[in-house]
């Protein structure tokens, strides 16, 4: 999992202190998984980032290594569960032992405050009901009364901060809280390269619930690659963090402002600031304030803010200057989506203004049948029943959706989708490249996906791909579901999916992966004597096709693949329509 495992001498980090507490037996290695994890961590953090870390992380990572076994373990239990203060009494882990005496050097450090200040609300989600009762015994106990609703009634008395044994005298126990929490989720932040992955991702990896692709990481494979870089995710995280507590009568502009001021020259930060104006944008519309949505969606270079900039201005009748960007779009369109969207779009504003409405040529007429079935006895995805339906054994018929497809191009295209670039892989623990849906991500790798597509037309693919198949099962991929693929159906897919209708989907797969993942047809039934396919998408009662399935149901009708909806009604309900006609 740690490819060429580091050690920790950039740091100096002296060797760890002695197991356990004074003449307590050591606990078995299980026991403390999750501190050798941590420190796993640290080791890899100590030597990828010697030059990026503070001297208050130095320092961290030098006293850590010299605590107490027990105190180190204290420290990682509490840093992995949520929130900062801690009662004592629910600190009992056998390998560590009195969680008093573990904490004792933590204290000495100022990692941990032994005497926090608690307010109401702090107050109550640590302590019990029975505690509380004791604490406040001038309320009255009302069977049934909601823990909420005492605290409401005690917000109104006014309550100062105070130490948890300030407020309930008759208490032994302790409350702890983690001051060098912030120091860590920074250090989390550093070694993920995200603060949406936490320390659990070892022990998931360590169970075997994930596996991960190695990859040989390099010094430009950093996620920061200097201290500044970290400051600014940290600035565009509070940000968001902001937004979301935002309320709305609130104004965005100090919110904008403090953006704006967050100097970013990396171009994956830049792209999160692109995003995170992006959501600003959507918040002013569903605000309907207009002219703050325009102002955002301006400056934004997030997909899709250009169309959001014309629907505002459609939203709030300024139709001269939607058909304008309308018509400047449709001469560069960013994707088929927005490609997609111009076409119902440039119509409407041209009757709008009274202009004369244009037909367009029409994409090639997908074919479209009725399939009716009885109602399955117990519910059932449509999907499945049409499955069932049509499947026979010298035509099996798969539910697929989009795993069949994106499986066939990630186990083709392995190698450059885990290729070690800069930017791509920070961390042990990727499911996939950190740039997958970044513009350049398949400029970035061209040499090698031309390598890997060129294989459709040698006929070289069918052994790499069954290859791909049995060296990288289970480990974690970005387009393979593993728990879709099976032999029979790979077996099928290669026998009867011509390589050039692969080679079609991989390139549009290519050409816009963060849309075009998605939206494939539901079946694929094979005719595996014929070595032939089709395709089918399948609408129940009352579903409509979704822009993404529009676009790949041309696609593939615009290249002569055989693909069809169908569209699935249910017996009873065609009977009652019969008898309500007849009626």
């Amino acid at each position: 999992m740690f490819p060429d495992a580091p050690s920790v001498a950039t740091i100096d980090v002296p060797s760890a202190a002695p197991v356990g507490q004074a003449g307590e037996s050591s606990p078995p290695p299980w026991a403390l998984y999750y501190l050798l994890n941590f420190e796993r961590a640290l080791a890899w953090l100590a030597e990828r980032y010697a030059d990026v870390l503070g001297p208050d992380e130095r320092s961290f990572l030098t006293e850590f290594s010299r605590l107490p076994q027990a105190s180190r373990a204290l420290l990682v239990r509490m840093l992995m569960r949520k929130g900062t203060l801690f009662k004592a009494s629910r600190l009992i882990y056998d390998e560590i032992g009195c969680p008093l005496l573990a904490a004792t050097p933590l204290i000495a450090l100022g990692w941990i405050d032994a005497t926090p200040h608690l307010s109401l609300d702090e107050l109550f989600a640590l302590a019990t009901r029975p505690e509380l009762q004791q604490i406040f015994t001038d309320v009255p106990a009302r069977k049934g009364l909601r823990m909420s609703d005492l605290l409401d009634a005690l917000r109104a008395t006014g309550h100062d901060a105070k130490p948890y044994d300030v407020w309930n005298p008759q208490t032994s126990d302790r409350v702890f809280h983690v001051t060098v929490g912030p120091l860590c989720e920074r250090l989390r932040l550093m070694f993920f390269g995200n603060l949406q992955q936490d320390w659990s991702e070892f022990v998931l990896a360590d169970l075997g619930v994930f596996q991960y692709e190695t990859v040989a990481f390099s010094p430009s494979s950093r996620a920061f690659q200097q201290r500044a870089d970290v400051d600014r995710y940290l600035a565009l995280h509070a940000c968001r963090e902001a937004l979301e507590t935002l309320s709305a009568d609130e104004p965005v502009d100090p919110l904008l402002d403090e953006i704006a001021a967050i100097e970013i020259g990396n171009p994956w930060l830049e792209a999160r600031r692109a995003k995170l104006l992006f959501r600003i944008g959507q918040h002013c519309e569903r605000q309907q304030q207009w002219d703050a949505a325009l102002s955002v969606y301006i400056r934004c270079t997030w997909p899709g803010a250009r169309h959001r900039r014309m629907r505002v201005l459609e939203r709030c009748g300024r139709f001269e200057a939607a058909f304008a960007l309308a018509q400047e779009a449709a001469e560069g369109p960013e994707s088929e989506e927005e490609r997609q969207r111009l076409a119902r779009m440039l119509p409407r504003l041209q009757r709008r203004l009274g202009l004369h409405v244009a037909r367009g040529t029409g994409a090639r007429p997908i074919e479209r049948s009725t399939l009716v079935l009885p109602r399955p006895a117990a519910p059932l995805a449509v999907e499945y029943v049409a499955r069932d339906h049509l499947g026979c054994p010298h035509a099996p018929v798969h539910y697929v959706e989009n795993a069949l497809i994106n499986s066939l191009f990630g186990l083709l295209c392995w190698e450059p989708v885990f290729a070690a670039i800069p930017g791509a892989f920070f961390h042990p623990f990727q499911r996939g490249p950190a740039d997958l849906h970044a513009p350049d991500f398949h400029a970035r790798r061209a040499a090698q996906f031309e390598v890997c597509l060129a294989q459709l037309d040698s006929g070289a693919y069918r052994e790499t791909i069954l290859r791909h198949l049995e060296s990288k099962a289970g480990l974690q991929s970005p387009f393979v579901f593993w728990s879709v693929l099976t032999p029979e159906l790979v077996t099928q897919a290669l026998d009867c999916l011509p390589a050039a209708h692969l080679k079609l989907w991989f390139e549009r797969l290519l050409r816009d992966i963060r849309s075009n993942r998605s939206g494939l047809p539901d079946l694929v039934r094979f005719w595996p004597a014929e070595r032939r396919y089709e395709l089918i998408e399948v609408k129940g009662p009352g579903d409509r096709l979704q822009d993404n399935q529009i676009r790949w149901l041309e696609y593939c009708a615009q290249h002569g693949m055989p693909v069809r909806v169908l569209d699935v009604r249910w017996a009873d309900d065609e009977l009652a329509i019969d008898a309500g006609v007849d009626a």
